[in-house]
């Protein structure tokens, strides 16, 4: 299976059973399952997809033609590129971890500035992919062009890396990237002095954490970074995305208090088995499927999950001392600047090198956009915005 939306990677299934012309697929290690019934001519499959207790309609239908699958995206930088790309890998920090990635070197004799590109949450490859979007490759082309060395990896566990993805937690992909910038520093093409982190959404999270952690890192940029802990985030991104949906502020009010009361359940009920039945009694009374109870909260109780909910990103951002740039677009519902550039301000006013903006009219991608629903990122043309890019690069070079 690939899901496009959320990476580039094929992922083998753990279990598939046929009667007839009943499918079932199961993808345990990501909670995902599909189940659908094959057309009497095996032109297609009509089910439906469940991905953490979250069900979703899917028709899967057999192509003639690969072009069928074609996305314009005008960004997308094209070969042969006016510089040098290479496939690295490098150990991580923790036993079993290897970080498949790409490095991209500009032209001339260098030693040159450098940034590791970190992806946000989900099991994203090295150009964070999603929606037929590459938004660290167009990151990466446009910085390496503007003179900067480029670091992106794949995730631990996804694509070329190795390591366990579902259980690692925010504190493990930080380790990962304090891996990326021990990697730089090896680079005779990098100047060991001006090694800094880009980290997009959990990635905004991980620079701050990496760049307290490692001391040699010489700036870091925040791209739709969060200043509140986890189960705020959650609970409002999704009253504002059911908004922007359609639904009326008081359903998705309501809705979201309901979330808020399960997220609480999770965050203060430590014995696994009374979770359990605590959630299951929760869901139940939601009106959540018996087939989905048991998934939703597989995800819930998920490491990455418990840890993300209760850590506060402004502990890291209160011991940073080294620039930082923070943008959060304007349109961002899913790390909303509103709740979240307030607390990054107040966190970072000690930090005499802090520059924290809003660009108007961006979304969470930093597209240019109409409402910023997540709907929209795919039916976007662009990839990043010029002025986001712009920016990130100028102000790099200012550093």
């Amino acid at each position: 299976m690939q899901s496009p939306d959320q990476s580039p990677a094929w992922i083998p299934a753990t279990s598939a059973t046929r009667d007839g012309s009943s499918l079932t697929l199961a993808f345990k290690n990501f909670g995902i399952d599909f189940t659908g019934k094959l057309s009497a001519d095996s032109a297609s499959i009509e089910g439906t997809f469940t991905q953490g207790g979250a069900p979703f309609p899917l028709k899967l239908t057999r192509i003639k033609d690969d072009s069928e699958l074609e996305v314009h995206r005008p960004q997308d930088p094209v070969k042969p590129y006016p510089y040098r790309s290479e496939d690295v890998a490098y150990p991580g920090k923790a036993a079993g971890v290897t970080l498949a990635a790409t490095l991209t070197v500009p032209p001339g004799k260098g030693p040159f500035p450098a940034v590791l590109l970190i992806v946000g949450s989900g099991p994203h490859d090295r150009d964070e992919s999603l929606l037929g979007h590459k938004p660290f490759l167009v990151l990466s082309d446009y910085l390496t062009r503007k003179g900067i060395v480029v670091l992106r990896a794949d995730k631990r566990g996804v694509g070329k890396s190795t390591g366990d993805y579902a259980t690692a937690t925010t504190a493990d992909f930080a380790s990962d990237a304090e891996a990326g910038v021990r990697f730089l520093k090896t680079r005779p093409e990098v100047d060991a002095h001006k090694i800094g982190l880009i980290g997009h959404s959990e990635g905004a999270i991980i620079a701050p954490m990496a760049a307290v952690a490692d001391h040699d890192v010489a700036f870091v940029v925040m791209l739709a970074g969060s200043g509140v802990p986890g189960d705020q985030i959650i609970v409002e991104q999704g009253r504002l995305i059911a908004m922007a949906s359609g639904e009326s502020k008081d359903k998705a009010d309501a809705d979201s208090e309901k979330e808020r009361e399960t997220l609480k359940i999770v965050e203060t009920e430590k014995d696994p088995v009374a979770l359990r039945d605590l959630l299951g009694a929760k869901l139940a009374t939601e009106g959540v499927p018996d087939a989905q109870v048991a998934a939703q909260i597989k995800a819930l109780t998920s490491p990455w999950m418990r840890y993300f909910l209760t850590y506060d990103p402004a502990t890291a951002l209160r011991k940073l001392t080294v620039p930082v740039l923070a943008l959060s677009g304007s349109l961002d519902l899913q790390v909303p600047p509103a709740q979240n550039l307030p607390p990054i301000r107040a966190a970072l006013a000690a930090n005499t090198h802090a520059e924290i903006d809003e660009p108007p009219g961006l979304n969470h991608l930093f597209q240019t956009a109409k409402t910023g629903s997540p709907a929209e990122y795919g039916q976007i043309e662009e990839t990043m915005s010029p002025v986001a890019l712009d920016k990130i690069a100028s102000w790099i070079l200012k550093q």
